[in-house]
């Protein structure tokens, strides 16, 4: 038995036995049909490629970031409180680009004593210090960035999933003119929004 053949070879072949037998057939002769069946082997779905886990922070980055932390401190005449210290590691620790209440909550976890509004005011002194960085998002809810230097989101207009991307493209941007505007850029950060895995997964379950 030789090698499979593909549909379209068997439909010609069948096509082919028909008409032939047609043509050769004496008067009142039955026509010999084709015995091949047209057969297709599909192919299970491939199921989406998982998202990567969101990189955690190395240890000697961490320490980088909270050692440029106490020298800003002195800089800025402020003084090295346990609670500012304590906020900043969450937001590092969290890297998820936590909101306020996030990290009250790790940070609570360690000093139960410290409340809501003490880490509101130490997260709003690190973004003043440049620290760390406050995002803008479509989402209600402010959400804080341990990593300062150029980086891109991709956010999730649902569920307003924040992820990092690191992009070598877009960093190289340029930047239009806006001579017009009377207007001073600082920054450019690029937001690619959208709809993460979770949340298309549960709109196709209803």
């Amino acid at each position: 038995m030789g090698p499979p053949r593909s549909i379209t070879q068997q439909f010609d072949i069948e096509w082919s036995d028909r008409h032939s037998a047609a043509s050769r057939r004496p008067e009142g002769a039955q026509i010999r049909t084709c015995d091949y069946v047209a057969t297709r082997q599909i192919s299970p779905p491939v199921p989406p490629a998982p998202q990567p886990p969101i990189p955690a922070m190395d240890a000697a980055t961490r320490q980088e970031r909270i050692d440029i932390f106490t020298h800003s401190c002195a800089e800025f005449g402020l003084p090295l409180t346990m609670q500012r210290r304590a906020v900043l590691e969450a937001v590092l620790d969290l890297d998820d680009h936590p909101t306020a209440d996030g990290v009250h909550e790790l940070v609570a976890d360690r000093m139960p004593e410290i409340n809501r509004a003490t880490v509101y005011r130490s997260l709003e002194t690190l973004v003043g210090m440049g620290i760390i960085n406050r995002l803008c998002h479509p989402g209600r809810v402010v959400r804080y960035d341990g990593r300062t230097e150029l980086h891109h989101h991709l956010v999730c207009l649902r569920c307003t999933l924040v992820l990092d991307v690191d992009d070598e493209r877009l960093n190289r941007l340029p930047i239009p003119d806006i001579s017009q505007r009377d207007f001073v850029i600082k920054d450019l950060r690029v937001q690619l929004r959208g709809y993460c895995r979770s949340c298309r997964e549960k709109e196709k379950k209803g």
